[in-house]
């Protein structure tokens, strides 16, 4: 890959993920302490991610690949996204809200599969190259958490205007990214038009199995992404360090974004993606028992393993499904693992642990020892599956994800 090339996505991914850690991390606080939205209203906020991830990027995806350069298409959905950003950030009621984070994440939520596609298209090796580009999304990540905390915009709406500036800027940027024409003539099937093409790909059962667990495990994911930063202000750690200490766990990623092909080429995709959902499981138990006094060190473990549980479980499920898709469903094929991930597990577990919090909140005070019990049995249920779906006694005669 020509290095030129290299900065060029590097940007990208920096961008992409400095928009989404601009809000994503401390909206719960935001839209809890300033706005008083319940826990069930602040789950049902973050689950509009995960209905646009089930909707658009399919379908998103489906265009780029057939009718729309990819570029083109990513540019267009990013300027959207600004202008809809501003409008959510008007919005002060949950009546209100609700309808506009809903429109903005139906813009950004196809971005992330066709920021991924875009990259693959441009490499020679995706399994060795796409964690060195896609390290500068953790970092992006990092930078926007730092922004918004050191600016104090931890409870404010401010955090909205940062990543609208952020998305205007990618959304100009993109038009100037390698040219990723779609794959296939403009006359599609109905079978192409409805995507039945891509949801071919489950006849494959490594894929089909990684589609799975990927639902299953994005629901007790859902309440670290939702509610990490209000668990952590509730215990007493200052609000405007929140987003500086979670970032710890992408600082941490870093690292295991850059040594996670040689896991893959050593362990195979199969090992590595349970070491993912364990990393998940042991997250969730650290934070059960950890508090902001003596067990303060088993919080920031947990937040730092965030490096195992997202690479070793999303990233090489993405590099995975790029390789088993054939050239032209690899957009709709990222759709789709967008689909499973943040998605539809994410769709379920965002409503779940609202109703969750919500139910273990006695006298206004959430009981989160009790709570993150919760996710941790979830995450021991998705283990089992994942390893009972995995035995492969006939290894010869069934395909294999090593």
């Amino acid at each position: 890959m020509r290095l030129n090339i290299r900065l060029q996505l590097s940007t990208l991914m920096f961008l992409q993920y400095f928009i989404w850690g601009a809000w994503y991390v401390t909206l719960n606080t935001y839209l809890g302490e300033t706005l008083q939205f319940t826990a069930t209203q602040i789950g049902l906020c973050y689950g509009t991610f995960a209905i646009s991830a089930m909707v658009s990027p399919f379908f998103v995806g489906l265009i780029a690949d057939k009718f729309f350069a990819t570029e083109k298409v990513l540019g267009s959905m990013h300027l959207l996204g600004a202008v809809l950003l501003v409008v959510a950030s008007r919005a002060t009621t949950f009546q209100f809200f609700y309808p506009a984070l809903l429109l903005y994440t139906l813009s950004y939520a196809p971005t992330m599969a066709l920021s991924n596609s875009l990259s693959f298209h441009m490499m020679d090796d995706p399994g060795k190259q796409f964690p060195g580009i896609r390290v500068l999304g953790t970092i992006g990540w990092i930078v926007a958490n730092h922004v918004i905390g050191w600016m104090g915009y931890t409870l404010t709406v401010e955090q909205l205007y940062v990543g609208a500036v952020a998305s205007l800027l990618l959304g100009l940027y993109s038009f100037t990214l390698p040219h990723v024409p779609p794959k296939k003539e403009k006359k599609a099937s109905l079978r192409e038009l409805i995507g039945l093409d891509a949801l071919g790909l489950f006849k494959s059962r490594a894929f089909a199995t990684l589609m799975i667990a990927s639902v299953l495990i994005f629901i007790p994911v859902s309440f670290y992404f939702g509610f990490t930063a209000t668990f952590m202000s509730d215990i007493g750690i200052d609000t405007n360090v929140i987003p500086n200490r979670i970032s710890m766990g992408q600082m941490a990623e870093i690292l295991f974004i850059l040594i996670l092909p040689f896991f893959i080429t050593r362990f195979g995709v199969k090992r590595v993606l349970f070491i993912g959902i364990t990393a998940w499981l042991i997250r969730f138990l650290l934070f059960a028992n950890g508090n902001a006094e003596s067990g303060i060190w088993m919080i920031y473990t947990a937040i730092i393993l965030h490096g195992i549980c997202y690479d070793f479980f999303v990233v090489t499920g993405q590099i995975f499904v790029d390789e088993k898709a054939p050239d032209h469903l690899k957009s709709s094929a990222q759709g789709l693992i967008t689909f499973a991930t943040y998605g539809l597990g994410m769709f379920i577990g965002t409503w779940f642990a609202g109703r969750t919090i919500d139910l273990f909140t006695v006298d206004g005070i959430p009981e989160w020892a009790r709570i993150w019990y919760v996710p941790t049995a979830i995450a021991v249920i998705v283990l089992i599956v994942f390893a009972i779906m995995f035995r492969n006694k006939q290894k010869a005669k069934v395909e294999s994800m090593e």
